[in-house]
């Protein structure tokens, strides 16, 4: 989600409301599970936005980016420098391309949202301290997402373990909340201060998503409107989860077999 300003109205969820996001969540982790010996060589952006478009209509749900702002697309498919909100398109992806899938599943009314990155064929080891950084930085986060914890601090953990790791945090695209629409308040920035911002209650439902870049972490826009990719042509990583604040700790409401 791109940074906004403005009204800050928060929905607080039921129990029931978390157990139907978790149920659209699963249903959107199996979908991450699957496309991963789908991806390969040769395969392009747009048959994986339609291998995750047939699953999520074929159990019922709703590809929810599909009109969201007029974007045409069941999810976002974005390579290599390509940040977020990529196309997917019919060009083959090759051997060692570094995408990110994002999508929002709309199952009976309950959202969930995801990104997961893969490499298409064989990695590099650049890719691979960008993947394992990202990943790790994605639960320093949802560790920080405990009731009476504050925003500042999710973004605090991310940002400072990120940079100590040499890589760096983009600014402008952030996490949010989700439910009953894809996007509500609030905002959830991977960098910022321990013990500042809005205090995390019980019943909130956010996602963390941190994007990390190989160079500087700021962005530029393509022609589209819609692509941001990273200034310098460094590569950019992100894994996203959708989560709930309970007084048991962070539910993760889109965790994937193994986590």
């Amino acid at each position: 989600m791109r940074k906004k300003r403005g009204k800050i109205v928060i929905t607080l969820k039921s129990t029931r409301e978390i157990d139907a996001m978790d149920e659209s969540g699963s249903l959107l982790a199996s979908i991450h599970e699957a496309v991963r010996d789908f991806i390969k060589p040769g395969v392009t952006g747009a048959q994986i936005d339609q291998f995750f478009q047939d699953r999520i209509e074929a159990a019922g749900a709703i590809p929810e980016q599909i009109g969201f702002e007029g974007y045409e697309y069941a999810t976002c498919v974005s390579v290599n420098d390509e940040i977020c909100h990529g196309f997917p398109d019919d060009k083959p992806l090759k051997n060692g391309d570094l995408i990110k899938v994002d999508t929002v599943v709309n199952l009976h009314g309950a959202m969930s949202d995801s990104c997961w990155s893969y490499v298409v064929g064989e990695s590099t080891p650049e890719i691979d301290h960008l993947m394992d950084v990202t990943k790790k930085a994605l639960y320093k986060g949802i560790e920080q997402a405990q009731v009476g914890n504050r925003i500042g601090d999710i973004g605090h953990a991310i940002q400072t373990y990120v940079e100590g790791e040499g890589l760096s945090v983009v600014r402008e695209f952030i996490g949010h909340g989700i439910g009953p629409t894809m996007h509500e308040a609030p905002s959830v920035p991977h960098y910022g201060e321990a013990g500042k911002g809005l205090r995390l209650k019980e019943g909130m439902v956010i996602t963390i998503e941190p994007m990390v870049n190989t160079g500087t972490w700021k962005a530029k826009m393509d022609d589209n409107g819609w692509t941001a990719r990273t200034e310098d042509g460094g590569l950019s990583c992100q894994y996203e989860h959708s989560l709930a604040i309970t007084k048991e700790g962070p539910r993760i409401l889109t965790k994937q077999k193994g986590e």
